[in-house]
């Protein structure tokens, strides 16, 4: 990637962004109330606040009768103490009156029964009626802030989801998108969905449902029209943002690795991407590896557009909604907010400012507690991070370089979920892009994320764990990738299926088959229980060693071109290929059989860090639970020390020289990092 500065998200705020989601439309029967929050805000080192997400029933408490006086208020005195709002729109709670006025903006389920009125974002997004009442209030909110001073950022609605609606609205629309998708061509797409099996083959558009989990190509489909009809009607919603407001940024926070919308695809329509991160990190020996996979959807959310992003949401203290909502330990929220900064976001946004006091939420963490103190522990740590973020304003628009790339493609999760076998569940596919992102980040490695039409120039590795489907175009793609001297890697479960869900014939892994010089005949699925020795090459070259063990997926494959560096110990393939390397042009393409134990990951990706000269944050060995992250302009280095461990540890910098960013201080030799903290450092 380029590396280069960014300029602020707002020139308004030329600053790292502090702040989190505040609800004054449930105080305003207590204006002492509002009046504190903005004490307290000050305190807490809080710049701009996220106003209005679920605010429709009172912004316009009657069809038509619009109440903007408390909003006005509440813009009126973040400006005059010196703070911006993250204006939302608020389509993701519609008040009970328009449920009640029109039942047709409501979901329907498989069953055809009307969802009642409650929850969120339980509208339809077809509903023509449903889109006007959006474009009214968002017109109304834009025309009236339009030139106020505090409006920073549109925040348009809230974590939109791919939820099914079943309407005949939904059907219909999807009926038409299915028939832009194949040309006005009914054969095409049974051809495409396989249809002539269980005789499921439609012999008129109006025949079709989606509601036959037996028809892959159809859910698939399915899936993709709801990212579409999504982005639509979020390009519905900021028309009227963009006619009045056109130089204030538009966003909605992203739902991370949630499978229900495929994020790639909505990326480019947001001016800048933000996110809501709600790991659980809870006090565990192995509670760490949560750090990794979280930094992994920072990587993720970095990589959409390749800039700074923004962290619209994350939770100072306890959730409310996990199955055991334990307490972050002391520091672990100043740990956290850092990771994000890290990894590349310009803000820490918190849900939620105030705790409520009633109602779903009223026992999920916030800045403020019910008791309204600011003598409170993680108000405390909220004031930390305000206070680090205040020191850091040489960070704002840096970037992340990177020669490591995931891909992570929602399309191919789509199809390797819905897939009946070789198992039905232990897929894992997000947990394993995470086993095989966790060596890098062990070791301060940068890594971007791409999916299969991303630009694969620049990387010098690409990894593709569990490859199920490969789209057109991608395997030409990788091909000139490591013909180029680029190194591909990707595992078992890799090459099956084509875009409509499609087995390739010839053999698999499909188009890819050349490139990695293998062909995988049958693959084994093993009992939870059961296991298979692994057996490392004599002279590999990818730095494995002894016996591995291998669970849940062993592929069979024959290495045609391939150079075998591992063979499997055990089973009636005993003696068979489980790891290749195959040489072509300046690279090399690698096949990973198995799904192997962590030493195994652990050993192959640090030969490659290796033997590909991969730029690390810091030349030094670091302990679990650390991590180092670099963003640069080019000209300045920052280092970014995380620490999610329970025990105080050293780390040796070798000859290397820092400056502390948050103290001043001249740093050599080795620094202490004590249980979740952080240190950030500038190199000299």
């Amino acid at each position: 990637m380029t590396i280069r500065r960014y300029p602020p998200i707002s020139p308004k705020l030329p600053h790292l962004i502090h702040g989190g989601d505040y609800n004054p439309d449930q105080w305003r029967h207590a204006p002492d109330v509002l009046e504190e929050d903005m004490r307290l805000m000050k305190l807490a080192g809080c710049n701009a606040m996220t106003v209005g997400v679920f605010a429709w029933a009172a912004l316009e408490p009657q069809e038509g009768a619009f109440d903007f006086g408390w909003l006005d208020e509440t813009l009126d005195r973040l400006h005059r103490n010196g703070a911006f709002a993250v204006l939302a729109t608020p389509s993701g709670g519609k008040p009970a009156w328009m449920s009640e006025a029109y039942p047709e903006i409501r979901q329907m389920t498989a069953g055809g029964v009307r969802e009642p009125h409650g929850m969120r974002h339980n509208h339809c997004r077809t509903s023509h009626i449903y889109r006007e009442k959006c474009r009214i209030i968002n017109t109304e909110l834009a025309r009236r802030y339009a030139d106020h001073p505090a409006l920073l950022i549109w925040h348009v609605s809230n974590e939109y989801r791919g939820h099914d609606c079943h309407c005949p609205l939904c059907h219909e629309a999807f009926r038409t998108w299915l028939n832009d998708r194949y040309e006005n061509d009914l054969d095409a797409l049974n051809r495409a969905w396989y249809t002539s099996f269980w005789g499921h083959t439609y012999s008129d558009w109006s025949q079709i449902r989606p509601l036959n989990p037996w028809n892959h190509g159809l859910m698939l489909d399915w899936e993709r029209f709801k990212t579409d009809q999504t982005i639509d009607f979020f390009r519905a919603e900021i028309e009227p943002l963009r006619e009045f407001t056109p130089d204030i940024p538009v966003t909605t926070n992203f739902m991370g690795l949630e499978k229900t919308l495929d994020h790639w695809r909505f990326a480019p329509e947001v001016d800048v991407i933000s996110w809501g991160s709600y790991p659980a990190y809870h006090d565990r020996p192995e509670s760490w590896l949560r750090a990794v996979r979280t930094s992994l959807e920072h990587n993720l959310n970095r990589s959409f557009q390749r800039k700074p992003y923004l962290m619209m949401e994350c939770s100072p203290g306890t959730q409310n909604w996990m199955d055991v909502n334990k307490l972050k330990r002391p520091g672990l929220h100043v740990v956290e907010a850092v990771q994000a900064i890290a990894h590349g976001s310009d803000s820490v946004q918190f849900f939620q400012w105030r705790k409520n006091q009633g109602s779903f939420e009223k026992l999920h963490g916030a800045a403020v507690d019910h008791c309204g103190s600011e003598n409170t522990r993680v108000f405390r740590e909220v004031a930390d991070v305000g206070s680090i973020l205040a020191s850091l304003d040489d960070i704002v628009g840096t970037t992340t370089p990177s020669e490591v790339a995931i891909l992570i493609d929602w399309e191919n999760w789509w199809a390797l979920d819905s897939s009946s076998g070789p198992r039905t569940e232990r897929k894992d596919y997000i947990d394993t892009c995470a086993a095989h992102y966790r060596p890098f980040w062990s070791a301060g490695v940068s890594c971007d994320v791409v999916n299969e039409e991303s630009d694969l120039s620049g990387f010098k590795l690409v990894i593709a764990p569990m490859l199920y489907m490969v789209r057109p175009g991608f395997a030409d793609r990788v091909e000139a990738f490591v013909r180029g001297g680029g190194t591909f890697v990707t595992t078992y479960l890799s090459g099956i299926v084509d875009e409509t869900d499609l087995c390739f014939l010839g053999g698999f892994p499909g188009p890819l088959r050349e490139i990695l010089g293998i062909w995988a005949e049958e693959i084994d699925v093993l009992y939870d229980d059961e296991s298979v020795p692994v057996r490392a090459a004599a002279d590999n070259t990818a730095g494995l060693t002894g016996t591995y063990t291998a669970s849940v997926f062993c592929d069979l494959i024959h290495a045609e071109t391939a150079q075998v560096l591992a063979t499997y110990g055990g089973e009636f393939y005993a003696g068979r290929p489980a790891a290749t390397a195959n040489a072509i042009g300046a690279g090399r393409a690698l096949y990973i059989a198995s799904r192997n134990d962590t030493r195994f990951l652990g050993d192959l990706y640090r030969q490659l860090m290796d033997n590909l000269e991969l730029s690390r944050a810091l030349r030094c060995d670091l302990p679990d639970g650390v991590t180092a992250q670099v963003r640069t302009d080019g000209e300045r280095t920052f280092v970014f020390v995380l620490g999610f461990h329970r025990e105080a540890v050293r780390i040796e910098l070798g000859s290397a020289t820092y400056c502390d960013l948050l103290t001043g201080d001249a740093v050599a030799g080795s620094i202490d990092l004590p249980p979740y903290s952080v240190r950030i450092l500038e190199a000299t």
